[in-house]
């Protein structure tokens, strides 16, 4: 609930997987070098691609629309009145791209009297935030809410020039209509706006590859004593010399890091986003059984990433990224309830539109910089009609099925070229087309043993869309062209089995065992292959999943509160096949494990309320363990985070008791000032050879005043 996100200082989505098990919540998908660009991953399935050609795996719905863009997914949580985290596939009612599951945010409907709430905060790094929602009723059938909520915060990662990165510069505004004329009718109207001018996310360097093409010639071009001009024969070419490994800012070596929170980049770095949507939510009770639903939907999305991929004085890989994109979408539900049955049938459409500019300098031979320009424009649609269906066969036994179809068209229209020579196109300047479909079924059967006990054996299937490849920095011929630009969908088919259990009205315990067989996956390729060093999707994996998730409440006194979750993976790649070309990048290999997929999650929070000369006194500790992680399938171990890692947060609530008008949260967030990283990018293998990574933010401490009237 909204609440408990309160209670546990949770206002920002990439928080989530603290507290969630098997859930993966980044906020810095390296390509984008956009702070609100988000990878997410349920049970090892999503994706790190953030960019308009590439569907997420997990998607992120708010107020029932289906959010399709992965920039925008790491979002502050402000106004929430509930999150649910769907695990595994979601194909039937959710549909396409919920291939790893679903983020649903619900936000909090309007007061039935006029009132509000009032937060305002401080903390480490100049942080300023604050947040005010009012609810005004404006007559007994029309009730509305609107929020308005900034944060600032100075970043925690420098570069020489003074500019810190990871930074927050965000404002966020939203309204909600609730108009419920009768008992048969309710609309909801709901409208929303952000915006955010930060410097970039905070990503360092972590290693480079000192035999690789362009650092040799970014090195040669910059004077690296030991490299001489004719030293650097062409790519393929024996006795390449390696940029000398000495202390000296011209040469591109691992002298060039500068510890996590030091960026020694060149390029002036940006990120900002501008986000506003609507949607429009009708529902028709036509009789006491049978119920019509209306969702419509729009939202546009403008934003701008800059990158310094090497992280270095020296021109290797820089990427500017502009993209402007809205969506359209619009469901119909009708809905059937009896007391032995409830069921659904849908149809759902949405159309996606976007203008990407990407600008790429590299360094390669001959000296001098190469300015690539991969601009690209996305048209894609998808229809689906859906059903579902529970029947219970009496007070004990229920059973559910359902079904959809789905038809995917993506097109792309790719104009990608040198600016040396804009004329000579990397691939044929057209629309390129394609229609992807699938049928996801799923059905569960449970058992209610009685009022505290049931059980449930599930089976379900999602898939991801595939599409189009829009990064070149080379001219393909048509053999690589055809092999590289189209990758295929990816599916998913997962059996679980599970119980719930309350004992009594102290303990509730959530057990789940699941089994994926997850097949073409749509694997990140960077590799020595024909088409630059620009990475690009190819169906390339076959993997089974296996798991479990064990989740607790217990409340041992009316004071006291125990929340625990242990998350539990199994994910590594079965098989490789079909490899484009037949190269296969170095690291790549059977065995390797899934990105973002730790093989434990678990999570403790221990809460309490006592009575402190006439205040309540709320002290709250939260620790959360992750093991070793990936981020990316070659394992490079330049960017994973190796060692176990245990963080901590903690808070103390202070208020004059129940019902009490206003609290003030004091709290440190890593508390025991871990260092680990949380996502990161390589391209070691390549000729670009660069590798760059991304650390959470050091302890920091806050202090936050709430007043509700």
């Amino acid at each position: 609930s909204g609440d408990a996100l309160v209670d546990r200082q949770v206002f920002s989505t990439d928080v989530l997987d603290q507290v969630v098990p098997n859930l993966q919540f980044a906020n810095n998908a390296p390509l984008a070098g956009n702070n609100a660009s988000s990878a997410v991953f349920i049970r090892g399935i999503g994706h790190t691609d953030p960019t308009s050609t590439v569907d997420p795996g997990v998607s992120l719905y708010v107020d029932d629309v289906y959010i399709g863009s992965a920039v925008g997914g790491t979002m502050a949580l402000r106004d929430v009145g509930s999150i649910q985290v769907l695990r595994g596939p979601q194909g039937t009612l959710f549909g396409r791209n919920t291939i790893g599951g679903a983020v649903i945010i619900t936000s909090r409907d309007p007061g039935d009297e006029f009132g509000g709430t009032l937060r305002v905060g401080t903390g480490a790094d100049s942080l300023i935030d604050a947040f005010a929602a009012l609810d005004v009723p404006l007559a007994a059938t029309l009730k509305t809410r609107t929020s308005v909520a900034m944060r600032k915060q100075d970043g925690y990662v420098t570069r020489p020039d003074g500019t810190d990165l990871g930074d927050a510069d965000t404002l966020m505004a939203a309204t909600r209509w609730v108009w419920k004329p009768g008992e048969r009718f309710t609309g909801v109207f709901a409208l929303d706006y952000s915006r955010s001018d930060e410097n970039g996310s905070p990503l360092v360097f972590a290693a480079i590859n000192e035999a690789a093409t362009f650092p040799r010639v970014a090195s040669l071009d910059a004077g690296c004593p030991g490299l001489t001009d004719g030293a650097v024969p062409p790519p393929g070419m024996p006795d390449q010399p390696s940029v000398p490994m000495i202390d000296d800012p011209r040469c591109a070596n691992d002298f060039q890091g500068g510890g996590p929170y030091a960026n020694n980049g060149s390029l002036p770095l940006y990120s900002t986003t501008r986000s506003v949507g609507g949607s429009l939510n009708l529902s028709f009770d036509l009789s006491d059984t049978w119920t019509l639903k209306s969702i419509s939907a729009f939202r546009q999305l403008d934003w701008t990433g800059a990158r310094d991929a090497d992280n270095t004085p020296l021109t290797i890989l820089h990427t500017e990224y502009e993209v402007e994109g809205d969506q359209l979408s619009q469901e119909l539900q009708l809905t059937f309830e009896t007391e032995s049955t409830v069921g659904v049938l849908g149809l759902y459409y949405f159309e996606q539109t976007s203008d990407d500019i990407a600008t790429v300098d590299l360094n390669p031979p001959p000296p001098g910089v190469q300015r690539d320009s991969d601009n690209n424009k996305v048209d894609n649609d998808s229809w689906a009609a859906f059903t579902q269906w529970t029947y219970r066969f009496s007070d004990r036994y229920a059973l559910t099925a359902g079904g959809r179809y789905t038809e995917d068209r993506k097109g792309s229209y790719p104009d990608q070229f040198d600016y040396s020579n804009p004329a000579i196109k990397q691939v044929p300047v057209q629309w390129y087309e394609d229609t992807f479909t699938s049928f996801t079924p799923s059905a569960s059967f449970a058992i209610q043993w009685n009022e505290d006990a049931m059980t449930y054996l599930s089976c379900s299937e999602g898939f991801k869309g595939g599409g189009w490849n829009s990064h070149f920095n080379a001219v393909l011929t048509a053999e690589q062209q055809a092999a590289l630009q189209r990758f295929d969908q990816e599916e998913a088919e997962t059996m679980e089995i599970g119980a719930k259990f309350d004992f009594g009205r102290s303990v509730r315990l959530n057990a789940a065992v699941f089994s994926s067989d997850y097949t073409n996956m749509q694997l990140t390729y960077r590799g020595p292959a024909p088409a630059g060093v620009a990475p690009f999707i190819t169906n390339a994996g076959k993997t089974s999943i296996d798991g479990a998730e064990l989740e607790m409440n217990w409340l041992p006194t009316d004071a006291w509160r125990v929340d625990a979750s242990v998350g539990y993976l199994d994910a590594t790649i079965d098989s490789l096949t079909n490899i484009p070309l037949a190269v296969l990048p170095p690291g790549l290999a059977t065995g390797n494990f899934l990105p973002y997929a730790p093989e434990w999650q678990v999570h403790l929070g221990l809460g309490y309320e006592g009575q402190l000369g006439g205040l309540t006194v709320a002290p709250r500790l939260d620790a959360s363990l992750q093991t070793s992680t990936y981020f990316d399938a070659t394992n490079t171990v330049e960017i994973a985070q190796l060692e176990d890692v245990t963080t901590v947060n903690a808070s103390v609530r202070i208020s004059q008791g129940s019902g009490s008008p206003w609290n003030v949260v004091v709290g440190l967030n890593n508390a025991t000032d871990e260092l680990y990283p949380i996502a990161g990018n390589s391209s070691l293998t390549t000729g670009s050879g660069y590798a760059e990574v991304a650390y959470a933010r050091p302890r920091e401490w806050f202090l936050n005043f709430q007043y509700e009237f």
